[in-house]
């Protein structure tokens, strides 16, 4: 009897935990770095009841003396807007513990993918940007920043 009781006292607590980690639809609004190379913080927000990011901030905004452009973009009419502020996520919405439905622009390459958003924990994001199938494509890991 005394094994039950406390048995069903570890499984109040776990479920107390889970609950209290579960991930709420604005848990992913912020500042996000992006490490590597070419590093950058994109600003994540809530427009209605979509998520989007835009560029925030770049390390090397001007590697030339001039703005970085969306040169690789396909349409030749917005090739020479800044990559500084540019939209990047679009059009994603909350299920469950995730953030789906939304795209992903790559201004290196000029592509936009189809892309998953999740937490793996309050302050890194795992970014997945694929075509057709999640199966099939890349994670980037962001860190939640100031």
């Amino acid at each position: 009897m005394k094994t039950m009781k406390i048995l069903s006292i570890l499984i109040a607590c776990v479920m107390t935990l889970k609950a209290s980690a579960q991930v709420k639809a604005d848990d992913i609004v912020g500042l996000w770095l992006i490490d590597g190379d070419k590093p950058a913080k994109i600003s994540i927000f809530k427009n209605g009841d979509k998520y989007n990011g835009k560029i925030a901030w770049l390390k090397f905004p001007e590697p030339n003396g001039k703005p970085l452009v969306d040169a690789k973009n396909p349409d030749a009419s917005k090739q020479s807007q800044p990559i500084l502020g540019l939209e990047i996520l679009k059009g994603f919405h909350f299920d469950k513990d995730e953030w789906v439905d939304g795209q992903v622009y790559d201004p290196l390459s000029g592509k936009t993918y189809s892309c998953i958003l999740s937490l793996k924990d309050p302050n890194t994001l795992k970014v997945r940007g694929y075509i057709g199938m999640s199966l099939f494509g890349r994670t980037q890991i962001w860190t939640r920043t100031h």
